[in-house]
């Protein structure tokens, strides 16, 4: 089930998480027009990245376990807060080893800006990056695992499912989870994107299309969503 805080909230924002009995919310006709060149767009950005797909190998988890101590300085803490500009940091239990690598590989190129994730990603080899990335993703991953929020629907949300899934759970290895990630984390990687300091192929156009006042219901629909957890290693 989605989670019940903020659900009336979220209701009145347009999303399909209603009580019964309410009448169901229905977008403009510019709205529509739009998602349909939105949902066009992803599909047409979708297939040329599968096509371009790279082999990425397959890390080691134990050696990770002794190269990743630092990454749960911040991503181990639940809560814990990036200082400015102010959001929670990510959380990674149940994110995909593929998509760490891309992560970190993009932090170590200058695609992403972070001053310290830059830092971190660049004192790593390739190699070290994949078992990082492995070890990462192999703890906390048991909602994801699940299936997450069966049944969840957001109207403005329909160009993201072509990537991140219909309920937020990814649709490859490739792209992020984004159910149960911090609100505040998700509104920031966004405005990042639109703003060009994040870049990527496929993000970089859809977010250029997404409206600002869109932003934080996007990532209020995202983080209510069952799937991602803290990184807390046992």
């Amino acid at each position: 089930m989605v989670l019940e805080i903020g659900r009336d909230s979220l209701y009145h924002s347009g999303l399909a998480l209603r009580p019964e009995g309410r009448s169901a919310w229905k977008p403009s006709k510019n709205q529509v027009i739009t998602n349909m060149k939105i949902v066009a767009s992803a599909v047409t950005l979708l297939l040329a990245a599968l096509v371009a797909q790279p082999a990425l190998a397959e890390g080691d988890v134990e050696a990770g376990k002794q190269l990743a101590y630092t990454c749960l300085g911040c991503h181990g803490i639940e809560g814990y807060r990036n200082a400015y500009p102010s959001f929670r940091v990510p959380k990674l239990g149940g994110q995909k080893a593929t998509y760490l690598e891309v992560a970190l590989k993009g932090y170590r190129a200058g695609t992403r800006e972070h001053p310290t994730m830059q830092g971190q990603a660049m004192s790593l080899s390739d190699q070290e990056i994949q078992d990082v990335a492995a070890y990462l993703s192999s703890i906390n991953d048991d909602s994801v695992a699940a299936g997450g929020t069966q049944g969840a629907s957001f109207d403005k949300a329909a160009a993201c499912a072509a990537c991140h899934g219909q309920n937020g759970i990814s649709v490859n290895a490739m792209w992020p989870t984004l159910a149960g990630q911090h609100e505040d984390y998700l509104v920031h990687a966004i405005r990042q994107y639109k703003a060009g300091t994040r870049k990527d192929p496929v993000m970089s156009a859809q977010a250029a299309m997404i409206a600002e006042e869109d932003i934080p219901l996007l990532a209020a629909y995202f983080a209510s969503l069952e799937g991602l957890d803290t990184t807390r290693p046992e």
